[in-house]
């Protein structure tokens, strides 16, 4: 039976999403507009504000349509194609805002915005919410707290990698460094939150 009210921890919710189940550097999705966009921190701070909204309002969305609607009818199968369609149109919603109010950072975001939608990090919060059966306060913090998780590492890449290139070091500036950085970033996480047990 689907819970409005929190059955789970929320904190351990909030930590998981940003750091010890890190969509980035953890689970490996998202990973297109990672190496894209953490050339500069403005285009990663329009990024990471919109994948954030994306993931944040889906949850809110999915989570009544997978358990009032898709379960009672009996169909589940149908969860992914259901998702996507939301995340599009919140796409949508965020892609009409940025260009009408900041064309400069529409610009710079480029076909990275729009794919958001096929973005897997956000396909995989809804999903995993779903099969998680987390409750919709869990399902929702769940969501935001994964969002601000991929925002996090990518002002982080993005702070790194521009302060290099500022330095001179050019190997930073194409798919190589981008990839190093994010190794980097993940031996961290993975070190220091104990994602990996021994």
């Amino acid at each position: 039976m689907p819970t409005f009210l929190p059955t789970e921890n929320l904190l351990e919710l909030l930590i998981a999403g940003i750091f010890t189940k890190n969509f980035l550097l953890v689970m490996f999705l998202g990973l297109c507009s990672f190496l894209g966009l953490t050339k500069d921190m403005s285009s990663s701070i329009g990024m990471s504000m919109a994948v954030t909204f994306v993931t944040g309002m889906a949850s809110i969305i999915t989570w009544p349509i997978f358990h009032f609607i898709l379960v009672p009818s009996g169909l589940e199968f149908l969860q992914t194609i259901c998702f996507i369609l939301v995340i599009a149109a919140f796409v949508q919603l965020v892609e009409f805002i940025i260009r009408k109010h900041q064309p400069a950072l529409y610009r710079s975001l480029g076909i990275y915005l729009p794919l958001i939608t096929t973005n897997c990090a956000v396909l995989g919060v809804v999903l995993l919410n779903a099969q998680q059966n987390y409750s919709y306060v869990g399902s929702t913090v769940y969501g935001i707290s994964a969002g601000l998780g991929y925002g996090l590492v990518m002002l982080l890449a993005a702070g790194i990698r521009e302060k290099l290139l500022q330095r001179g070091v050019d190997m930073f500036g194409g798919f190589t460094g981008a990839f190093i950085v994010a190794a980097l970033l993940s031996l961290i996480f993975v070190n220091y939150f104990g994602v990996i047990q021994f």
